[in-house]
């Protein structure tokens, strides 16, 4: 049997385990050993598998993970969230859909001390779904609004995925998350527009909120986004002045933020071993499914399957951006199935020669353009894990009303992907402006 017909047969073999409900890091392990086995020898694929699960256990690079979800459970147990929610609220709740575009204000801001989109999405779930109730928000709008804005968190740097995606690729971590600022920022003017667009059309989807003087306003804005901007300073503007790396920049916000609940006595005991229990149980699962990767990315390797695609990719009669289209929808179809961590690791070995080395794009800007593609997956069925996260939130609200809500969203993601393809500069200027 070639190298290419077994290739294809482990790919199945992989989906299979899926649907059977193996996690997904043992699943690209088990098929990658078995895999490599059979294409070299079993003597060489444990040699394999036993460097492979060591070297990325004991990489000192990986400590960011571990730094910047710390640095996430920590502003989620101190309460910050719910400061941020706060002001937003308090500033534009009074509009019509304010309360829904207040979300996602607030959902890009925590986003910049969060790095997570499930951590994004519990937090102001659990803050804005009980306001945009009390004021008859429509179902479908308020849940949508903030399984939507979660992926604002692994966008807007910090961002576990564009770190793990660095990582994958051997780029620039503080390259991605400055190329992450701007789409993020864009992404979340076109969700407030989505909202602004709907509430204006069907009025009754979201009425008014309650309006608020400057003095309660500004009040708090003392007591949450100054907090925000301070953290976010320090640790994201120390790494992209270059006085430290992006691990160090992950240990600093981690303290800086520990700093600040600690000084407004925001964070208890039981939050503070909560924040480590949690850290410990994410920085694991990421870890494991970098290791798996990394397997099934050397059984991928011998069976030649990233090489047969990009010598038929680099065959094709189409224009670059018609191939890109292509690989974009496949990564669409997939995060319907699976969760955008575990896909980001799986196809990067394969997809990720194909757009750089045959097709020639600039690999930090097709890092931006997969983390907007996979974050799809969060809030689209079958998988959507926000959507998900939500119904624990709120479980008297079904699933496919929900569910129902996300198109509009949906769209905003395929129009943002749209202008970047467009516009790459949306992505590159900031990188460029710093690099230079």
């Amino acid at each position: 049997m070639s190298p290419l017909a077994v290739g294809l047969i482990g790919i199945l073999f992989f989906f299979l385990l899926i649907i059977l409900r193996m996690p997904i890091a043992f699943a690209m392990a088990l098929v990658g050993f078995v895999g490599f086995s059979y294409l070299t020898s079993t003597s060489a694929a444990m040699t394999m598998v036993v460097r492979e699960i060591y070297s990325s256990f004991s990489s000192y690079s990986l400590s960011v993970i571990a730094m910047f979800c710390w640095m996430g459970f920590l502003a989620y147990y101190s309460g910050i969230g719910t400061r941020l929610y706060t002001f937003a609220y308090k500033l534009i709740g009074h509009w019509r859909g304010g309360l829904a575009v207040a979300t996602q204000f607030a959902c890009g801001v925590f986003g910049a001390i969060c790095g997570s989109n499930t951590a994004t999405a519990a937090t102001m779930g659990a803050i804005a779904l009980p306001e945009m109730k009390k004021y008859n928000y429509d179902d479908s709008l308020a849940t949508a609004s903030v399984a939507a804005g979660g992926v604002l968190g692994v966008l807007i740097p910090p961002s576990v995925i564009f770190i793990v995606y660095g990582m994958a690729t051997e780029q620039s971590i503080g390259k991605l998350f400055i190329a992450g600022i701007l789409p993020g920022v864009l992404l979340m003017l076109l969700y407030q527009l989505t909202i602004a667009v709907l509430a204006r059309i069907k009025p009754d989807l979201a009425p008014a909120g309650p309006r608020f003087g400057w003095k309660e306003r500004l009040d708090s804005l003392r007591g949450g986004l100054g907090e925000v901007l301070v953290v976010f300073a320090i640790s994201m503007g120390g790494l992209f002045a270059g006085w430290f790396t992006a691990t160090e920049a992950g240990a600093v916000g981690a303290a800086g933020v520990l700093l600040v609940a600690l000084l407004g006595r925001s964070i208890d005991w039981d939050g503070f071993k909560n924040s480590l229990y949690d850290t410990t149980r994410t920085t694991a699962m990421i870890m494991l499914l970098i290791a798996g990767s990394v397997i099934f990315g050397r059984f991928m390797a011998v069976s030649r399957i990233p090489f047969e695609l990009a010598s038929w990719t680099a065959s094709l009669d189409l224009p670059a951006f018609m191939v890109m289209a292509v690989i974009l929808f496949i990564y669409l179809i997939l995060g319907c199935f699976i969760d955008a961590l575990a896909m980001i690791l799986l196809t990067i070995p394969i997809f990720y020669p194909i757009a750089v080395d045959t097709l020639g794009y600039d690999p930090i800007w097709f890092g931006v353009i997969i983390v907007l593609v996979v974050a799809m997956g969060v809030i689209t069925p079958p998988v959507g894990m926000n959507i998900y996260i939500l119904k624990g939130i709120v479980p008297e609200i079904p699933l496919e009303t929900m569910f129902k809500g996300v198109w509009p969203f949906l769209l905003a993601i395929i129009v943002c992907l749209a202008l970047i393809m467009i516009f790459p500069q949306i992505a590159l200027f900031l990188p460029n402006l710093i690099a230079g």
